[in-house]
């Protein structure tokens, strides 16, 4: 029965499509996050629906869509550039089989960051793919966060629908992931145009984002608790009345913390004793390795280059609460430890360039949306809705940024199309306007030029 409802709504999809073509983009915005072959029993297992959501998407445009606007920005021209160097690399891999497997979805992901500002073309258009991004993540969270309510959930213990700990399925991709969307669902609440913002709306966004802040309770991710702090933060710039801001923030925590479960507080206690956590440990002297690896080689050994490391760690553990404490050290060996930060996982990858690539790619991104938060602060009616929506954008990357600190997940897609949806929104606000850039930390002056229609 699941596979018929999966195969239905796929065919319906591909249907509306031959009148409406952006339809297929959208159609590949979900098959490419919720992996629909990967949840099927039988009958999408065997069709690589991936390619042929491309094939349409990409097709479609080409064929019958009408293209109001082309956009090609510096941004693309340096995914491009990565997505190229990375090609080189993977021919001249460390380990060729284990790269050529990693490159056959990540040219996939960087190909369509850079192919899709070109489909994004109106405000409609930027919108409706934002809310199948959120919607598509949303039906993973949703499972999770019931779930953690009825179970409590636990570290690697939490099932969110398939057995396959990759893409959003993995408990630290989605602890971050989760809680980079909570902006965006906000800015949808309020700014969404493509459905009636009424009470149903916005109960179905409060509770969607409680089932956000759950996934790193339920998933055990300390990652996930770092996002949530950095979320905290990031909404100060946003409120009015901060002070009061600050109080519920410190009043939730103290109304939830007794209500976690004791496996998970004891986990996130370790953030503190990183010393005494065999994973911690790890993955510091993984760090270590591949600084001195990227020394060696600063072009980067291609992908799933770590395989090839070997270090030993020492655990240090101080049981009891005695004036004394006498410290027990454990002397563990280990090889073939993954990166567990997209920061070192592009600098042992791809070198020096492809981290130096990588960073740019994001810094411009941060830049951008600071100018047009900044620029469009003040301004009202039918702009009121342009610096929400950077700020939402920019703090999604911002909590990415910082996750990923602690993942590899250099190339998630889910992350690409947010980039490439900040390409888009750009875009066509400056087309839009006709406006000229600014400098991000200008004084705000609400543009005069009329926008045009979506």
């Amino acid at each position: 029965m699941r596979d018929l409802v999966f195969v239905g709504f796929l065919s319906v999809l591909i249907a509306l499509g031959f009148r409406r073509p952006f339809v297929w983009v959208l159609t590949y915005a979900y098959v490419d996050i919720v992996s629909p072959h990967h949840l099927s029993y039988y009958l999408l297992n065997s069709v690589p629906i991936s390619m042929i959501a491309a094939a349409f998407a990409i097709g479609g445009w080409m064929v019958m869509d009408r293209k109001e606007a082309i956009t090609f920005a510096p941004r693309q021209a340096l995914m491009a550039l990565l997505l190229l160097y990375a090609g080189l690399t993977t021919i001249n891999a460390d380990f060729p089989t284990e790269a050529a497997l990693k490159w056959e979805w990540v040219w996939k992901s960087v190909f369509w960051a850079i192919f899709l500002p070109m489909a994004l073309s109106t405000r409609l258009r930027i919108e409706a793919y934002l809310l199948i991004m959120i919607l598509s993540a949303a039906s993973i969270v949703i499972v999770g966060g019931m779930k953690t309510a009825v179970s409590g959930g636990g570290y690697g213990a939490l099932n969110l629908m398939v057995e396959k700990n990759s893409g959003l399925y993995e408990s630290s991709t989605i602890s971050t992931v989760a809680i980079a969307i909570v902006p965006i669902i906000l800015w949808l609440s309020k700014h969404g145009t493509i459905y009636k913002r009424d009470w149903m709306v916005r109960i179905f966004a409060a509770n969607l984002v409680f089932a956000c802040l759950l996934i790193p309770v339920g998933t055990q991710a300390r990652t996930g608790l770092v996002c949530i702090a950095v979320l905290a933060i990031l909404m100060l710039r946003n409120v009015k009345r901060r002070l009061l801001y600050m109080g519920l923030i410190g009043a939730a925590a103290l109304v939830a913390i007794p209500m976690l479960p004791e496996s998970f507080t004891t986990r996130m206690e370790t953030i503190q004793t990183y010393e005494a956590d065999q994973s911690a440990s790890t993955r510091l002297a993984v760090w270590a390795w591949t600084w001195d690896y990227a020394k060696d080689n600063p072009f980067g050994g291609g992908f799933d280059a770590y395989l090839q490391n070997s270090f030993r760690t020492q655990i240090v553990a101080t049981p009891g609460e005695a004036a004394v404490q006498v410290r027990d050290w454990t002397v563990l060996e280990d090889q073939g430890r993954a990166y567990h930060s997209s920061y070192f996982e592009m600098l042992g990858e791809q070198g020096f360039p492809g981290l130096f690539l990588w960073l740019l790619i994001h810094a411009i991104g941060l830049i951008r949306m600071e100018v047009l938060r900044r620029g469009y602060y003040h301004a009202e009616g039918d702009r009121a809705w342009i610096s929400p929506l950077a700020s939402s954008l920019q703090n999604a990357q911002i909590i990415y940024l910082v996750g990923s600190l602690f993942v590899g997940i250099a190339f998630q897609p889910f992350i690409w199309m947010l980039l490439a949806v900040q390409i888009a929104f750009d875009a066509w606000v400056r087309r839009s306007t006709g406006e000229k850039v600014r400098r991000p930390f200008a004084r705000p002056k609400p543009p005069a030029a009329p926008l045009a229609e979506a």
